[in-house]
């Protein structure tokens, strides 16, 4: 039974915290708990909660970090334009006076290269947004 206490009462603070330390040393606590239902005495219940919560915290905590340094999947907004192709519909060169239509809107665009010229009918990628101008090769 006091297993199950400490399992809630670190279940509180994973809760409150949003560390997720505490919900493996919560889980420790189960299986400390699970260890006592079965019959095993006070030193190997301590074992297994230990042992338990230490495997838990070396497997699980480098995963977790690993995943929360990643980036979405999925870009949106003017992320999600980088990298796409567009049309020229008028002449676009270094100075920005030129229009692209990219994904079925008309953006104003300028050359990444100031020398590069892009005639209307051409392909072109979509390098950065700056403000309203999509940056192109």
């Amino acid at each position: 039974m006091w297993w199950l206490i400490a399992a809630v009462g670190l279940g509180i603070p994973l809760v409150v915290t949003a560390m997720p330390e505490f919900g493996m040393l919560a889980v420790g606590a189960v299986a400390g708990a699970v260890t006592a239902g079965v019959g095993g005495g006070t030193v190997l219940q301590f074992i297994v909660f230990a042992a338990v919560s230490v495997a838990l915290i070396a497997v699980v905590r480098p995963i977790a970090n690993r995943h929360r340094g990643q980036s979405p999947q999925l870009a949106s907004g003017v992320d999600a334009l980088k990298g796409r192709s567009a049309t020229v519909l008028e002449r676009v060169d270094g100075g920005g006076g030129g229009r692209i239509k990219l994904a079925g809107e008309v953006w104003s665009a300028r050359a990444l290269d100031g020398d590069q010229v892009y005639e209307p009918g051409q392909q072109v990628d979509v390098v950065e947004i700056e403000g309203a101008t999509a940056v192109v090769i």
